[in-house]
């Protein structure tokens, strides 16, 4: 992994985790959207458990509170992404869920070009709080932006549990605690509809895999070499990403309207990390700094 490009994980990551959503959209009937959100959880932790087997003996106070930060943000940004995707197209869920990124690659951004971009891309968020989904379901609009706060949570506890913590010892216990967060409120609508079908152990299994366990690994790797603003503003192509496998899989058309919004983001994204690079290669050595 460490010869393949930080931004290369980061796109692998985003494919997987979107097609991860639209699988799980597909069972929303059978579980419920926080059902849904609670097996992946549930299914992710447990094999990431297993595989990793997180030596915490030694982890001193920060590490512990670390840990137990990225997983609350993990347990909400699930949860409250999935009840907003029960009312409102995937791929515009995950462009208002975006906010959480954007707002935090404006607190580190240090130049006037990267400004632009954010402006670009908050641009496409507000086209689409105007366009016909959003405001036909208000519900899922809210459920999104909550997605996007704890967003923006992950993304910094994230990068520093990546820094203290070596490996994936810190994911595997902070998907513990996520899924914890999600037990109250989807548990037993998780568990009536595994009971009344089982072969959804093995789609979630799937999901949890493609959604939580494979990105939320490959996010860490990235995270260790490469700043959280170029990280966060290059998520914007999420919303793409999430789009096409939310035509492909749901069959989830956009409006004309709402595919500009699209484009504005993902230009943004585009645009920024371009930007990034450049300035990369101009500082000392030819690495960027770490806000």
């Amino acid at each position: 992994m460490s010869r393949i490009p930080a931004p290369v994980l980061a796109l692998a990551a985003m494919v997987s985790v979107q097609l991860g959503a639209a699988i799980a959209k597909t069972r929303f009937d059978d579980v419920g959207s926080v059902g849904a959100a609670t097996l992946r959880l549930v299914i992710g932790a447990v094999v990431l458990a297993l595989v990793v087997r997180p030596r915490v003996r030694r982890w001193n106070r920060a590490q512990w509170l670390g840990a137990i930060g990225l997983g609350l943000a993990l347990g909400g940004m699930n949860v409250f992404i999935y009840v907003a995707f029960a009312s409102i197209p995937i791929g515009i869920a995950v462009t208002i869920e975006f906010l959480g990124p954007l707002t935090l690659s404006l607190a580190h951004t240090r130049r006037w070009r990267d400004v632009l971009w954010a402006v670009l891309a908050l641009a496409g968020v507000v086209l689409l709080g105007v366009g016909p989904a959003a405001v036909t379901a208000v519900s899922g609009v809210v459920f999104a932006v909550l997605a996007a706060a704890c967003w923006a949570g992950y993304i910094v506890m994230n990068r520093h549990v990546g820094a203290a913590i070596p490996g994936v010892d810190g994911l595997a216990v902070s998907m513990l605690v996520a899924m914890l967060v999600s037990l109250p409120f989807g548990l037993r609508s998780a568990v009536d509809g595994v009971v009344r079908e089982p072969v959804l152990l093995l789609v979630f299994g799937g999901v949890a895999v493609l959604s939580s366990v494979l990105p939320y690994a490959l996010e860490m790797l990235a995270l260790r070499r490469m700043p959280t603003r170029v990280f966060g503003v290059l998520q914007s192509l999420g919303p793409a990403i999430a789009a096409l496998a939310g035509l492909a899989i749901l069959r989830e058309g956009l409006a004309p309207l709402e595919i500009v919004a699209l484009g504005c983001v993902t230009a943004a994204s585009v645009g920024v990390t371009l930007s990034g690079r450049r300035e990369r290669g101009r500082g000392p050595g030819g690495a960027d700094s770490v806000p």
